[in-house]
């Protein structure tokens, strides 16, 4: 037994450091433990010493003692493995990516009960603001003091106080109480003959339990979720684990519920809306093996399974599975790698592939399952251009005739129409008519959105939100603020003004705001409580709804503005997505799309229905521009609170980039948002052939420069935003 163990840390800023193992203390890779670092303890993994080749070894004499092994799981080979492809693919600090694996601190305590509070009903003697701010907020919620006063928008003081006058009541929580089993006999389905063909395919691969990459190519509507529910129904009863990725949080809801019809319990959850003592009872759960299947958002990738038998990526062409800050991996590459490494198969689930991913299938990496027909006789739905060059919508108003027609008779008939918009707010800017002021974010080149149901303007990348003005803050001009431009509170607002009978919803991620209210919200659609939906992105996906047959897209152009290199095919995915959902039962569903450039390559192949014409285009498009996937792009972003310091760190930078056969390099320029949350930005782009090992170049072009402590570089490979 060794006296001596690697350990790599949970700080960034610090590479793998050497610990001695003091006698009676055993450790093996994998272990986590606590190690001293300066007067601080630290959580820390133990590692292989060959896995960092480059780190010099210390002698013994100045080695300190590790404190204590966590009384955890370790964390088995095949995750180590890939946290070091994701470090080293991604250009990130390896803690950096190991800090996602131990992403539940409670976790790694020992203890098993924790006390939560929870409200008795009861009023306190002194009612304050603060304390009917909490008690409304919080409701009926249990969780620590912590949580609940961030839940009520207070300070700890204010819940000790009222639970110091019994107005919340301690609740003793067991946290590792175990998860029920999903029965993968329960509730069987009756497939149809393409569906059993494809699900038998899956099925075999999970029990042959080897490297299997598979894209599961079905038409909105066309019971995909049921197809791999079989897969995993295998996985199940070969006592493997099971992990389904979803892009985002608000589709958690309805794949719940499917889940527990099909299986009788509903899977393990988990993502950032979790409470901390049910973060801590996931982990370990899913530490132990106990945990068989597993669904959550993109950060559920990298917990440390020891059983895992198949990755499910549903819409696996969603961009929300790249994570745009710390580490910039993209999930549904690292689930296929992850599949590679421990040899299960990797199922991508999507009605719109990613070009990247069709080209897999196209070199014979992936195998292609296809689904081309709706389930039960449902069909597509009609799609029509309505041109608003010559068809215009009526002047102030946004929705055109032939669509205010179509929605007419729908209300007549009793069923569901959906409007959509990918714009959050009720406009994008608000500026003065008197004077043109136009309210923009103080902390990013962003304008401020107005948001007329919550009386305010918000910044959407920093977050920072002000009350709506009654007056222009350089004019002072009373009511001179104008609107420009739809959201779809706007649109929502037109909606009541042209059918006020009509019972309408808004929603988008602000309305919809937890996995609670987006499951009111489907049993409010699905008991046809709800006439017209007003929704963004957030609507186009994974949701069913039989009574639905009309949907509305009010801008098809907004998605293709801007330099986006998947901009087209970003804008024929969203609004393939959301025609599908008209028309998915046994009423036949049509689509309307609002375009000012109906010629456009994409309009024109949504209008026809002819996804392998957009698809055939857009991929010579990319392989003439030598762009992915053909060819590599990766960014190099320079940020610091200091303008001048960022513009000199970016200028060092592109004064020393490399000169390699095959990669050239753009920049630095000031990025598109040049300020965000207060940092002043600029980017490189680097544009390189397959042939080239990008990774290698950047990681020893960056390595011999120094910058100032308060500027940050990240490096972001494989980049989806370009701004």
């Amino acid at each position: 037994m060794s006296s001596r163990a690697r350990v790599l840390i949970l700080n960034a800023a610090l590479g793998p450091l050497d610990y001695r193992v003091p006698h009676g203390m055993t450790v093996t890779p994998g272990s986590i433990v606590i190690a001293p670092l300066g007067p601080r303890q630290l959580i820390g993994v133990v590692w292989e010493e060959d896995s960092f080749p480059d780190i010099e070894t210390v002698g013994d004499n100045r080695l300190r003692n590790l404190l204590e092994v966590v009384d955890a799981p370790p964390l088995p080979e095949t995750l180590r493995r890939l946290i070091e492809w994701t470090a080293d693919y991604y250009l990130s600090p390896p803690a950096a990516v190991l800090r996602m694996a131990l992403s539940s601190m409670a976790a790694l305590e020992g203890t098993r009960t924790v006390i939560e509070y929870r409200a008795t009903g009861a009023v306190p003697e002194r009612m304050t603001e603060q304390r009917a701010q909490a008690l409304e907020r919080i409701g009926e919620r249990q969780g620590l003091i912590r949580e609940l006063a961030m839940i009520g928008g207070v300070s700890d003081a204010v819940i000790r106080g009222l639970i110091k006058q019994d107005i919340f009541e301690p609740v003793e929580v067991s946290i590792d109480t175990p998860f029920p089993m999903p029965d993968p006999g329960h509730a069987q389905p009756v497939l149809s003959e393409a569906q059993t063909s494809a699900a038998t395919t899956m099925a075999d691969a999970v029990l042959r339990q080897d490297f299997a990459p598979f894209l599961l190519d079905g038409v909105t509507g066309s019971g995909k979720t049921e197809v791999y529910f079989e897969a995993i129904a295998a996985a199940i009863r070969a006592n493997r684990q099971v992990l389904v990725l979803l892009p985002e949080i608000a589709l958690t809801e309805p794949f719940l519920e499917r889940f527990e019809k099909r299986f009788g319990t509903i899977p393990v959850n988990w993502h950032s809306g979790l409470r901390q003592s049910e973060r801590r009872r996931a982990w370990r759960a899913i530490a132990s093996g106990q945990a068989q299947v597993v669904v959550g958002a993109r950060s559920a990738l990298f917990l440390p399974y020891p059983n895992l038998g198949l990755i499910v990526v549903d819409e696996a062409h969603e961009a929300s599975f790249k994570q745009e800050d710390g580490v910039h991996y993209h999930a549904r590459d690292v689930a296929v790698m992850r599949g590679l490494i421990e040899k299960f198969p990797v199922i991508l689930a999507s009605a719109t592939p990613a070009i990247e991913t069709r080209h897999q299938v196209e070199l014979g990496r992936y195998a292609e399952i296809k689904l081309p027909a709706r389930y039960g006789g449902a069909v597509m739905p009609a799609i029509e251009g309505i041109n608003l060059l010559t068809d215009p919508p009526e002047r102030g108003r946004w929705i055109a005739p032939p669509l205010v027609k179509a929605i007419d008779e729908v209300m007549a008939k009793g069923e569901q129409s959906l409007l959509f918009l990918n714009r959050r707010g009720y406009a994008p800017l608000t500026l003065c008519r008197h004077c043109g002021y136009r309210f923009q974010c103080p902390n990013c080149t962003a304008w401020m959105v107005e948001h007329r149901l919550t009386h305010r303007l918000a910044c959407h990348h920093c977050g920072h939100v002000i009350p709506a003005p009654r007056r222009c803050p350089d004019c002072k001009e009373e009511d001179s603020l104008v609107a420009c431009g739809p959201g779809v509170e706007r649109i929502a607002d037109e909606v009541k003004a042209l059918w006020p009978q009509a019972r309408t919803a808004i929603a988008t991620s602000d309305t919809l705001s937890s996995p609670a209210r987006v499951a009111d919200f489907v049993k409010s659609v699905e008991a046809g409580d709800i006439d017209i939906i007003v929704g963004t992105q957030l609507i186009t996906k994974g949701y069913h709804f039989p009574n639905l047959t009309l949907v509305g897209v009010i801008d098809a152009d907004l998605g293709l503005e801007g330099g986006d290199l998947r901009a087209a095919e970003r804008t024929f995915q969203q609004i393939v997505q959301v025609a599908g959902r008209a028309g998915r039962g046994e009423k036949p569903g049509k689509v309307f799309i609002q375009t000012r450039m109906p010629t456009s390559e994409v309009i024109e192949s949504l209008i026809e229905g002819d996804t392998e014409r957009f698809y055939a285009v857009e991929t010579e498009n990319r392989r003439r521009a030598n762009a992915p996937p053909f060819g590599r792009f990766a960014a190099i972003i320079i940020s610091s609170e200091n303008a001048d310091d960022a513009a000199q760190t970016a200028r060092l930078i592109g004064k020393s980039a490399p000169v390699i056969e095959g990669m050239r390099v753009y920049g630095p320029a000031p990025a598109p948002l040049s300020v965000l949350r207060g940092r002043h930005r600029h980017r490189l782009l680097i544009h390189a052939t397959r042939s080239v090992d990008v990774q290698t170049a950047i990681r020893e072009w960056l390595s011999n420069l120094a910058w100032k402590s308060g500027t940050r570089v990240a490096v972001d490979v494989d980049p989806y935003s370009f701004m």
